[in-house]
């Protein structure tokens, strides 16, 4: 479990630099264009939120609280693996180290 959480956390890391470079240096309408209109652009924007989707069914089914499993939702799908860094690395604090209670949360 300990290597999770510190695969977790370096997400969590490496998510923040990358977020802060694009918000402060990049220009997301202009660039988000431009990936739209490439074909290798648009796979890799489906996949993504493929994977969104799917972390986000793993999130809603563990959550006790749908309104908390929404908001992580949300979360996942505006500031992405950020998220799902976040979020794994709490659900890995709360388990104590407990792999089961990590995977199924209220189902365990």
């Amino acid at each position: 479990m300990k290597l999770a959480k510190t695969i977790s956390l370096f997400g969590i890391l490496a998510m923040t630099a990358v977020l802060i470079n694009g918000f402060t240096r990049g220009d997301f309408f202009g660039e988000g264009s431009q990936l739209f209109a490439m074909p290798w652009g648009i796979v890799s924007l489906v996949d993504l939120y493929a994977g969104f989707t799917l972390f986000s069914g793993w999130i809603i089914y563990r959550e006790k609280s749908l309104p908390v499993a929404i908001l992580w939702t949300v979360a996942m799908m505006t500031l992405g693996f950020f998220a799902d860094s976040l979020y794994a690395f709490i659900a890995l604090q709360v388990s104590g180290d407990d792999w089961r209670k990590f995977w199924l949360g209220k189902h365990a």
